[in-house]
């Protein structure tokens, strides 16, 4: 015989931790978000929705969204297709594959503050490697991380770079599982390279994306330390986000509730995006089984 009082009591400290760690401080995000705060006393001042007036008319906010979603559609875009290609080539036999399958691994496990170091050095427009390659073949040298677009290009592409592991390891797994009989039988009703992908691989692939993908989106949007350490923003405010910019008027001007107006803003752009995703998965049919 069930017992449903067990079940909340098993679950009951489960809920307590997450309302301590995770509803706590939302509340006291959006209780801050409210306020103005006196840059040497730090005493709060309640101005109601002032904070919220003051960034959505504001360019800088509206410039930092717009870098927001460009750098998360571009990271998207970049790790899911190389992840995916990635993962096809691993799913097939060939000498050194296990090899292979350890190294792929190398970004994701390799610490922000030293990918960005690397990869700084390698775009370096004096001395970076990058530049003498392109210079080897007669081209002119690039500032990579002091012009646009070429900053906003370099950050999407090392973001992708140390992201796309996770990809493969998803969608690797997924494709392991994949019985071998769907494949057989496509191919004895005359279906293409192209047409097993598309019509066997694909299918199989819907759920394992549906989550890969919104993952990546959460965890990108909220992207902050590898646009700090590589740009800071920079040039000018050409790379900036709304995570850093939440920075800049916490830690620089000393806002801190304009700071959680944005803060707050993020969010709730992050659940209506999250939201529109899942109605667009299930319209489709991806999330079905899930």
């Amino acid at each position: 015989m069930r017992n449903p009082v067990l079940g909340y009591l098993l679950l009951a400290p489960t809920v307590i931790l997450l309302g301590v760690l995770v509803g706590w401080p939302l509340i006291e995000a959006v209780v801050l978000s409210f306020n103005q705060f006196h840059p040497l006393t730090r005493q709060p001042n309640f101005v109601g929705l002032r904070n919220y007036a003051e960034i959505l008319t504001e360019e800088e906010f509206w410039n930092a969204f717009k870098n927001n979603f460009i750098w998360l559609a571009g990271s998207l875009v970049l790790q899911i297709s190389l992840g995916v290609a990635l993962a096809l080539m691993l799913n097939r036999s060939f000498p050194g594959r296990g090899l292979a399958r350890t190294l792929i691994l190398f970004p994701y496990l390799l610490p922000v503050v030293v990918a960005a170091l690397i990869w700084q050095w390698m775009l370096d427009p004096l001395n970076g490697v990058i530049n003498a390659g392109i210079e080897g073949f007669g081209l002119p040298a690039v500032d990579w991380l002091g012009e646009m677009p070429e900053a906003m290009i370099a950050v999407i592409t090392v973001g992708s770079w140390r992201a796309f592991p996770f990809v493969v390891i998803a969608v690797l797994a997924r494709l392991q599982s994949i019985p071998a009989e769907l494949y057989e039988a496509a191919e004895v009703d005359g279906a293409s390279a192209w047409g097993r992908f598309w019509d066997v691989t694909m299918p199989q692939l819907g759920n394992v994306l549906f989550v890969v993908v919104l993952l990546r989106a959460i965890w990108d949007f909220r992207e902050f330390d590898l646009l700090f350490l590589m740009t800071g923003g920079g040039p000018l405010s050409g790379t900036t986000t709304l995570p850093l910019l939440v920075y800049k008027e916490a830690f620089e001007v000393f806002q801190t509730g304009r700071a959680q107006a944005i803060a707050v803003v993020m969010l709730l752009v992050m659940a209506v995006l999250i939201a529109f995703y899942f109605a667009l998965s299930r319209r489709g049919g991806t999330i079905d089984e899930a």
